[in-house]
């Protein structure tokens, strides 16, 4: 009896080893309360983890909470950290408290935060960790300043919740289409809102109906899934919508067959892949410390990390150029340009401008 129950905790035993290796992993990643599939910032950062542990023949593994909540994030972190993971890539702001508890428990990983700002965060970063977040507003600009000059003048922001990344987002695309405007000498409205949420529902979908109805050109859907609102009553009126952090051309695509056309005009993008990557080749290239404990933002100065996609296949303006858009981009980068990043107060605009503020 005593050597077979032996033989099965040996079994037991190698039975859980197995389980670990098989789990084991260089990079985690952990969603916060999506999937990596989310078409946003799960699934963009996910992108990232394979594309640069596919290069450098790493391993890597992501984890699913089991519930929106701190407590189940941390356990998905610990999970991680017990499968052997040497950094851990968490994606957007609902992980300020969890990195800022991770970062202390677990102080021989590193921690990547993407889209985590000094107030989510709400304490220092120590030096295992690194915060990146994105100049929403210089991208928010760019998106403006184009559908404008491409001949819309009846434009709609419809933001998630009011936090500051989706202030940015919109306060930059205020100016943006103010500034096309003047150039132009168009006059513009603007019709602006928060939904409360990051999702779409039937009650923000009559209130797209009813700007599209009274003849709102293109939406800026900027909220995680309430573009799918945007997107619906877009649809039923022959309108159109602007993306937001990824380019959201190909979720356009389902509508053609049946509507026959793409809405999605352009995307608004962050550059997450990018900041994963690049926060990635800093920790296995040996030079974690130029970006531990920082809390960075990443804007046009620093790179191109914001802007609109350029691909072919998601160039959907009618007369605004690529010549067009990089003279802009030129601007913003060289700072002929200057995009306000206050959220504090509204963008001051033209005569010719009319934003209206809709609770």
């Amino acid at each position: 009896m005593k050597k077979l129950l032996s033989l099965l905790l040996v079994l037991v035993a190698a039975l859980a080893l197995a389980t670990s290796s098989a789990l084991a992993a260089d990079i985690a990643l952990v969603t916060d309360v999506g999937t990596i599939d989310d078409e946003s910032f799960n699934q963009a950062c996910w992108q990232g983890v394979e594309a640069y542990a596919t290069a450098n023949s790493l391993s890597y593994q992501y984890y699913q909470p089991a519930a929106d909540s701190t407590d189940e994030r941390l356990a998905s972190i610990d999970q991680a950290v017990s499968d052997g993971a040497k950094v851990v890539v968490c994606p957007g702001y609902l992980f300020g408290e969890t990195v800022a508890t991770a970062q202390e428990l677990y102080p021989d990983v590193k921690f990547i935060a993407i889209d985590v700002s000094a107030g989510d965060l709400n304490t220092d970063a120590l030096e295992n960790l690194y915060c990146a977040v994105f100049g929403e507003e210089q991208a928010g600009y760019l998106a403006g300043y184009a559908v404008v000059k491409d001949g819309y003048t009846k434009l709609g922001f419809l933001g998630g919740m009011a936090v500051p990344a989706v202030q940015r987002y919109g306060y930059g695309f205020v100016q943006g289409a103010n500034d096309a405007a003047v150039e132009m000498g168009t006059p513009i409205e603007i019709k602006y809102t928060y939904g409360g949420q990051f999702f779409g529902d039937a009650n923000i979908t009559a209130k797209m109906d009813g700007w599209y109805s009274e003849g709102t050109e293109i939406v800026f859907a900027c909220g995680g899934g309430i573009y799918t609102s945007a997107v619906e009553a877009a649809l039923a009126h022959k309108a159109y919508v602007i993306g937001v952090d990824v380019d959201q051309h190909y979720v356009g695509e389902a509508a053609v067959a049946d509507y026959g056309y793409n809405p999605f005009v352009t995307s608004a993008m962050k550059g997450l892949q990018a900041a994963t990557e690049t926060a990635l080749a800093k920790f296995f290239d040996g030079n974690w410390a130029d970006i531990g404990g920082k809390i960075e933002t990443l804007n046009l100065q620093l790179g191109d990390y914001v802007g609109l996609p350029t691909a072919e296949t998601s160039w959907c303006f009618k007369t605004f150029t690529m010549d067009d858009y990089n003279a802009v981009l030129a601007g913003i980068k060289d700072g002929s340009i200057v995009v306000s990043t206050d959220i504090e107060n509204q963008p001051t605009v033209d005569a010719s401008v009319t934003v209206t503020y809709i609770d």
